[in-house]
This record gives C-alpha cells, sequence and structure tokens, in this order.
C-alpha cells in the first residue's frame, strides 16, 4: 500500500445534495455551503452546472470569491455532460476551470436511456472529445464519470478509464449510480480498474441499499490499495437523489475511525472536523430537512444513553460506549435562544429593525446610505431563501455586497 496516497473529500452537496426532489437550496445557500466546505478544510466542491443558465451568476460569483482568496483552499468544480457542445457552452458562460464530465457507460443505460443513440464505441468517442475540447479550450483540470460503473462490464471500464486518460482526464469518477454495490463487490472492481488505469479515483456512491457509507470507503480502501489517491463524493446530512448519497460526516468518521481504516489509511489532514455540527445544522435549516435523531455524530441521541448498562459504563469511562467524543464534532456550542422581543431583518424590514440586527452582530455601517445598501440587499435575500436569514448570511452581504448582488440576480 502506497503510504503516500491519501483520501480527500469532494463535497456534492450543491450539484447532487440540490437534485433530492421536492428540495433544493437558493443560491446565497449554496454559497453558504462553499464556505463552510472551505472553513472546513474540505478539498473540493462540485458546486453547480455551468451549462444551467440560472446558475450562471451564482458560479461566476463563486469563482470570483475564489480569485479574490475569499474561497479558498478549496477546489470549485462543474459537472456538465461529456459532449462537446456542454464544454463549449460551460466555458462560454463562466470560463470554469475545473470540470467533470459525465456519461453513462453500462449495458442498461447505453441501450435503453440512450435508445439506439449510441454505442459502446460511440460513447468513448464523444467522452475523448469533449476531454480534447475541454483541455484546448484551457479547463485546467478534467475528471471523467464514469456514470453507472458499478452495472458496467470491468473490461469496458477500463477501456474508457483508459480512454479517458489518453485524452488528458485526471480522474476517473465511479459512481454506483443506483447503490448496486456492496462493500466486497467495489473493492474488487475499483483495486482492479485502478492498477489497469494508475489515475486517481473518485467514489460516488448512492444509498439505495442502505450501503453507501461503506461502499464508500471500501472503494477508497481500493484505490489506495492499487497506488492512487481517493476521493469520496459526500453531501451534507446525506442529502442526494432518492435515498441520498455519503453524508459527510459519516464517511470521515468511518476513515478516523474504523478498525481496519484507522491509523492505516490516510484522511486528508486539512479535514477539521469539529466543524462538523455547524455544517450539519445550517443544512438542515437549509434544506428544511430535520437531521434524523440517530445520525452518526451529529444527531440528538448519537450520544445519548439510557440504558441502565449503557448509562453507569458510560459515566466511568466515555470509551466504554463511546467511540469518539461529541467535543470533536464542535458539539456543545453556544446556541442564543431569545426569550424575550426579536426583531428580525425581512424582505418587508425597516431602516431601524435591520440596524438593530447589524448592531447585534457588531457590524456598523459607514453611514445612512450604506446601510440602506445592505438594507436592500437583505429584502432581496429574503425573497431569495424564504427564511429568517442565518447570522452568517446577513454577515456575507455585509462584507461582500456586490458579490451577493450577483447571486441574487435572475435574468429569465
Amino acid at each position: 500500500m502506497g503510504k503516500q496516497n491519501k483520501i480527500y473529500i469532494l463535497d456534492v452537496t450543491n450539484r447532487d445534495g440540490v437534485q433530492t426532489s421536492r428540495l433544493g437550496l437558493a443560491k446565497l445557500q449554496k454559497t453558504m455551503i462553499n464556505f463552510y466546505l472551505n472553513d472546513m478544510g474540505i478539498a473540493q466542491s462540485e458546486f453547480g452546472f455551468p451549462v444551467t443558465r440560472h446558475e450562471t451568476n451564482y458560479i461566476n460569483a463563486n469563482l470570483e470569491l475564489a480569485r479574490m482568496g475569499v474561497l479558498k483552499p478549496i477546489m470549485l468544480s462543474g459537472w456538465i455532460r461529456a459532449i462537446r457542445e456542454d464544454v463549449e457552452k460551460a466555458w462560454k458562460m463562466t470560463r470554469i476551470e475545473n470540470l467533470n464530465l459525465s456519461i453513462s457507460t453500462s449495458d442498461q443505460m447505453i441501450s435503453s436511456k440512450f435508445a439506439g443513440k449510441y454505442t459502446k464505441e460511440d460513447v468513448i468517442r464523444e467522452m475523448t472529445e469533449a476531454v480534447h475540447t475541454a483541455k484546448k479550450l484551457g479547463v485546467k483540470h478534467v475528471a471523467v464519470n464514469a456514470e453507472d460503473a458499478s452495472r458496467t462490464h470491468l473490461d469496458y471500464l477500463i477501456k474508457f478509464a483508459r480512454a479517458a486518460k489518453k485524452a488528458g482526464a485526471v480522474r476517473i469518477r465511479y459512481c454506483d449510480t443506483l447503490g448496486y454495490d456492496d462493500p466486497f463487490t467495489i473493492y474488487e472492481r475499483v483495486k482492479i480498474l485502478a492498477s489497469e488505469v494508475k489515475l486517481p479515483i473518485e467514489l460516488h456512491c448512492h444509498n439505495d441499499l442502505g450501503m453507501v457509507v461503506a461502499n464508500s470507503v471500501a472503494g477508497a480502501k481500493a484505490a489506495i490499495d492499487a497506488g492512487v489517491d481517493a476521493y469520496i463524493n459526500t453531501t451534507v446530512n446525506g442529502m442526494g437523489e432518492r435515498a441520498g448519497n455519503a453524508d459527510l460526516v459519516s464517511v470521515i468518521l468511518a476513515v478516523k475511525y474504523a478498525s481496519g481504516i484507522a491509523g492505516k489509511y490516510i484522511l486528508d489532514e486539512n479535514v477539521k472536523l469539529n466543524h462538523a455540527w455547524k455544517i450539519a445544522k445550517y443544512a438542515s435549516y437549509a434544506f428544511g430537512v430535520p437531521i434524523p435523531i440517530n445520525q452518526p455524530g451529529v444527531g440528538a441521541n448519537a450520544f445519548a444513553h439510557e440504558s441502565g448498562i449503557h448509562a453507569d459504563g458510560a459515566l466511568k469511562n466515555r470509551r466504554n460506549y463511546e467511540l469518539y467524543d461529541y467535543e470533536e464534532l464542535g458539539r456543545g456550542e453556544p446556541e442564543i435562544i431569545e426569550t424575550g422581543r426579536q426583531i428580525t431583518a425581512g424582505e418587508y424590514s425597516g431602516i431601524k429593525g435591520f440596524r438593530n440586527v447589524y448592531d447585534k452582530l457588531e457590524i456598523k455601517f459607514k453611514n445612512d446610505k450604506e446601510a440602506t445598501k445592505i438594507l436592500e440587499l437583505v429584502r432581496y435575500a429574503n425573497v431569495h431563501t424564504q427564511k429568517p436569514l442565518t447570522e452568517d448570511e446577513l454577515r456575507f452581504i455585509a462584507k461582500y455586497p456586490d458579490i451577493a448582488r450577483k447571486i441574487f440576480t435572475m435574468t429569465p
């Protein structure tokens, strides 16, 4: 096993998480997720769809924050189909420098989804042409996604990945699109793929059979055992299509504490687990989905003991019934609960109440003109999120008003 190879986190909340049926995030909320991921030391955020027009202003505004050194060192990447037209459109609309190009590779998808439009050879040709186009235009970092990789014949998957590497791709994403793998099959398949192709592997797993975290971690072990880096795709609180994606906090806990992984495989040292509580709480608020009480690490019952034997054991020594400490997740931070009068900032706020809200945050404005400018933006933000703004959202708007304006601007 190559000790120098590591497990990195590539969070896809802002791409796959927002595809959760009946739910979504406002562009301000997606921006805040990028901030929290960056603060948490997460290596990469797949932060949107560069060919989707309503994403354009948000994507360009966040890329601007990256160029300003504000969203740094996190890598911001976009998701598009692996076809030349999407690459050209993405570059024209956003000048995005990091792209994941995705195309289906399984017989099931090629025959039924493409419905005779593509053969297996066509799929490879389309993908390689897309990679060549991206490289030619100036995209710095091109990764290729094999959608439905877990139901793809291994020989063809290797052929596909080799063609991607030859064209200039720097990573292959193994997509267990339907949650079809189990930890043993994904380990075996990813180890062969990584050994044959010698490119870092991204593990993108779904939870249809309830094995998403186990599969993600097993796939990462396989990549490292084959001598390449692994990138686990996660979402905050496991949001995502159908039964969801791999939960960010659960994946980090598994890599740090599972008996077969802890101390043997290296998690990216930049990851700060003590930011877990903050990002999980924010995503829950933004999506409007409560954190399950039994959610690993951040659920209300994650450190609760009731049965006599368990309570007694935990009180004698927490290690009897707890693998890790709640403090490590940033839990137990004070939450201020207003029990009396509360002034909030909303879409119909006036200047007096608004300034009271910002005074509490210890943010001062130079003059009434500046305060009025920020108030207008806060009103727009409230229309945009349809929720009371959080303190961090209010701070962001006051600190980066011009960026905020771009994020709120929609031009149908």
